[in-house]
This record gives structure tokens, sequence and C-alpha cells, in this order.
């Protein structure tokens, strides 16, 4: 599809590659016209539409992801807007399975889209597991209710039967390519100009098969995006050999396409306001011209901007777009993915001078989330971030006493699977926890060389040694030494104390040398504890074992 010189906002501006839509060549003026609102874009992605205005009555919203893949971070991002949107209205939130493309559904990817809503606590209304109203809520279940509407068409003359093979449509596309201009639609209307209703009828009931297409309108009506404003987008037609979109509504084993059962769906589930990714505006169009056909009120439409990664490229698999449940396997916790997703395209409003904090609960969200928030431009995502959240809320978590010791549980378990042991004092587990959980990004860190030598005694290596301390050993042994002669004495209370007697004796040598020669005779090559709290927790005799060790591997 192109956009019409006289667009209030252009595909460049929505940050779509023209190319893609069109597969042709753009004038060199066209190339201008991009640049320069790709400019104007760049500069105002922060800026918030005046059409994005927080509706006073209860919406609904839905989230209608495809089960063909387990839910990752731009599918939570939709679904969480329109949850959003739906709990701060008093609203009601839907899921809906669009399952109808069969040969491409995985095995447990409906109830991984089950389960990641609920660790993360955002409650259906409706749906496959919350029947409703408007049930059933899986598309594969309601082929009757799309059948009806799909002969409401046929029967308004605004639908035909297409009874062409996939060869003669494979060839009309190769010819639309080769055309100059190409075109970006390739049907030629045989069907419709060349059989008529009751043939199309006989043949149907005979039991050919066949595709039931919408008659496209010679223009696609405009239409408003809240977000990004009025949108016109038009198929590019070559003059001389037309062709047509005319998309495909019911495929040949009776399903509807995604585009026919959505349109369906949203009008008889009563949704008010449709949230979905930027990707989808090119196929909105068509979800008007049906909405106008069966004369059908329209949603209201907001598409939001892509995710990329740090240096803006589309976030995919590939570049880290990772299931939902495969974070939580790495610890981390629904709290911070819910905030580090919220974040992506919304920000609070503020009044001027005003400080926000970027620390937002579910529950609070529910409260203070608002269409107006919302921004135009690539939202990028910085992994750092999530693990700034995870850290926060992890914090705040363990300071729960019935968390804390769950948290314990879990953690003493997986390091005596970790590092084989069988006697491990869980109250040790316990100690060491509460005293160093302020560092830990996951729990699951907890489990690691990091924090190891609390429970086992460090390895000394020869090269790790050199590596990490770089003097020479004649004075590694003189600090051995020393350290060894006050091990008695160098607990946390009296840390200071010892170390400076030890630099009196020693005038020539830096605190900080002395301070690496410490840490790696008590946790070997592993930093991050400061050491007071290290000698806390090992306790006098653990502490003067590991320096006499230290000082043995030395000799």
């Amino acid at each position: 599809m192109i956009v019409r010189r006289t667009l209030h906002t252009s595909v460049a501006r929505l940050g779509f590659n023209l190319r893609n839509l069109r597969k042709g060549k753009e004038s060199e003026a066209e190339k201008t016209h991009l640049q320069h609102e790709h400019h104007d874009h760049e500069h105002s992605h922060h800026k918030h539409s005046p059409l994005l205005i927080q509706p006073n009555y209860p919406v609904r919203t839905r989230f209608a992801p495809s089960p063909t893949g387990y839910l990752h971070l731009g599918s939570l991002r939709t679904a969480l807007y329109n949850y959003l949107l739906a709990k701060s209205t008093g609203g009601q939130f839907l899921l809906r399975l669009e399952d109808t493309d069969q040969n491409r559904l995985i095995q447990g990817a409906e109830q991984n889209i089950y389960d990641t809503l609920q660790w993360l606590n955002m409650c259906i209304d409706e749906g496959p597991t919350h029947p409703g109203p408007h049930s059933p809520y899986r598309q594969s279940e309601r082929s009757h209710i799309y059948e009806k509407y799909s002969n409401e068409l046929l029967s308004k003359g605004l639908a035909y039967r297409c009874f062409c093979s996939k060869e003669r449509l494979d060839g009309l596309r190769d010819s639309a390519r080769l055309l100059k201009p190409p075109t970006t639609v390739s049907y030629d209307r045989h069907c419709f100009n060349e059989i008529s209703r009751e043939e199309s009828d006989e043949r149907a009931q005979n039991g050919e098969p066949f595709t039931v297409r919408f008659k496209a309108p010679e223009t696609y009506p405009e239409f408003t995006d809240l977000l990004h404003g009025t949108i016109n987008l038009q198929p590019q037609i070559n003059p001389i050999d037309r062709r047509f979109e005319d998309p495909v509504l019911m495929k040949s084993d009776g399903l509807p396409t995604y585009h026919f059962a959505n349109v369906v769906d949203d009008h008889l589930m009563e949704i008010t306001h449709v949230i979905r990714g930027e990707e989808w505006v090119a196929s909105t169009p068509k979800h008007i011209a049906l909405y106008d056909a069966f004369g059908w009120d329209k949603p209201n439409f907001i598409h939001i901007p892509l995710l990329t990664t740090v240096e803006g490229k589309k976030l995919s698999k590939r570049s880290g777009d990772i299931d939902i449940m495969s974070l939580k396997k790495k610890g981390y916790l629904p709290e911070s993915l819910v905030n580090f997703s919220v974040l992506f395209g919304w920000n609070p409003k503020r009044k001027l001078g005003e400080k926000t904090s970027e620390i937002h609960s579910l529950s609070e969200l529910e409260k203070i989330w608002s269409l107006s928030g919302l921004t135009k431009g690539s939202a990028k995502v910085d992994w750092k971030k999530l693990d700034y959240f995870n850290k926060h809320y992890l914090t705040e978590k363990l300071k729960d006493a019935k968390f804390f010791q769950s948290s314990v549980i879990e953690c003493h378990t997986r390091i005596c699977r970790t590092l084989n042991l069988t006697d491990l004092d869980i109250e040790n587990v316990g100690k060491v926890l509460k005293m160093t959980y302020p560092s830990l990004i996951t729990l699951n860190d907890f489990d690691s060389s990091k924090f190891h030598y609390f429970f086992i005694k460090p390895r000394y290596k020869r090269e790790e040694v050199q590596k990490i301390l770089k003097i020479n050993d004649e004075t590694l042994l003189k600090i051995s030494n020393e350290l060894v002669k006050r091990s008695n004495d160098l607990t946390h209370l009296n840390f200071n104390q010892v170390i400076k007697e030890i630099l009196e004796e020693l005038p020539m040598l830096k605190k900080k040398i002395l301070f690496q020669a410490l840490r790696y005779a008590l946790s070997g090559p592993e930093s991050g504890i400061n050491l007071p709290i290290i000698l806390e927790l090992l306790g006098p005799e653990e502490v003067q074992a590991r320096l006499d060790a230290f000082n043995d591997f030395l000799h």
C-alpha cells in the first residue's frame, strides 16, 4: 500500500519502510518527502497525541494472540496496555485465541499464554478459561459464526466465491511483480466478473473447493488512529493492467482468515478499543472497509510503536525477544517484567518540575495508566533496565518474612544440588542470603560462584593469583604472613584496626593490594561482597583456616 500525498500522517512517520509495503521504487520527490517526515518523527516521538484522551466510561479491550509460539516481550506489552486501559476505566479485558491457522499451532503454546498471564497477575474477565456472554473465545470453535457473516456479505454482493487454482493465483502474483510500475495487489477479479451468482452457487453445492473474497472498495476509507492521527493508505495500482486486493475472508478449509475473524469477533464481543502493534496499520484499511460493509461501528484504533534493540534494530527472537516464561526461569520477577514492559512507549503524565519514579506496581498502574501517556517512536529495549527493576523488587520482596523463608529453602535446594553437598546447614544459607541479598539481581544469582565460597573453600591457582593481584611472590608472602599472624583478631568488628596495623608493618604496601590479597584468600577470584561482611559470615574459625590454607599454598 502507498501513502496518498494528502496524508496527515505518513507511513514513514509511523515507522514503516515504504519498500516493504509496496515493493516498488519511490520517486526522488517521495524520497525527499519521506526523509523530511522521518526527520520530524525523530524530533517528535515523545510528543503526545491530542486524540489520546482517557475514556470516561468502562471500555472493553482484548488480547488476541495466536498459539503459534510462546508469549514474548512484544506480546506482553500489547497485552499489558489492553489490560491497563480496561482496568483503569473499570472495564473488561478479554482473551481471544486466534487459532485458525491450524498448521502453525505449537503444542503447549495455548497453555503458555494462560500460565504467563496468570503469573503476571493479569486477570482475564472473559476468555477460554473464563467463559462469558460471547463464548466461545477460540476462533477455531466459531466457524459457524464466520460462515453466517460470510453468507451475509455474499448475499449483499459485497463478497464472492473464488474458484481459482493455486497455480493461477501464483501466476497472477508473478505477473503483477513484472508490471511497470509494479502493483502491490494481484487478483484480476476473474471469479467476480466471469462467474454468475447462479453458477457460483451451483459449483459450491457440487463440492468444488473455493475461497470467499471481499470485494474491496475502489478507494479505502481513511481512518483515525488515536496515537498517529488520520491515515490514508491505498494499494499501488498499475493503471494499464488493473488488479485488485480483494482479500480472502474464508479459506477453502472453511476457516476464516485473520482479517475477517478479527473484525467479526471484535464487533460481536463489543470491543471498544484495539491496541496492537504498528505492523498492523497496513491491514487496518481492510478492517475498516469490512466494518463499513456490515454497517457496524468501528472500535478506536491505537497502533503502538515497534520494539527495537538499543541499536535501533527491530526486536526479534534472534535479537533477544525471548518468551516470558524463560525469563521467569532465569529468576526475573513478574513485578519487574510488568514495570519493564509498561515503559516501552508510555510514561505517566506529570506536572512541570514534578519528579516521578520509574517504579510502578501493577496495582498502581491499574489506577494511573492513561491513553494520554502513550508516545510515538520506537521503544528501545535495554535489558540492563530489567536488571535494575528486578534488583529493586527482589530487595523489597526479600524483606517479607514469608517470601524470604521460601527463598532460603529454594536456594538451599539448588546449592546442595549444584555443589553436591549433603550436609549444608540451611540456617547458614539463610544467614548469608540475609546479609548479601541487596547485591542480587535475581535469586538465581545466589547459586553461582559469586556466593558458593560461603559454603565451600575456594581453590587457589598460581596463574590466577598473578593475574588478579599483580605483585611479586615476596611481597605476597609478607602480606600472607601478616594476615596469618593477626588471624585471631581479624573479625568484622576490628577489621579496620587490623588493616591499619598491617599497613604500618608494611609501609610500602598500598591498601588496595592488601584488600585484594585478603579477598582472594577468603573468596578466591570472586568479588562484590564487602570484606567485613565476608568476615562476619565466615566466622573467626573459618577465616583463620582459609588464611592458613592460602599461606600454605604460597609456600
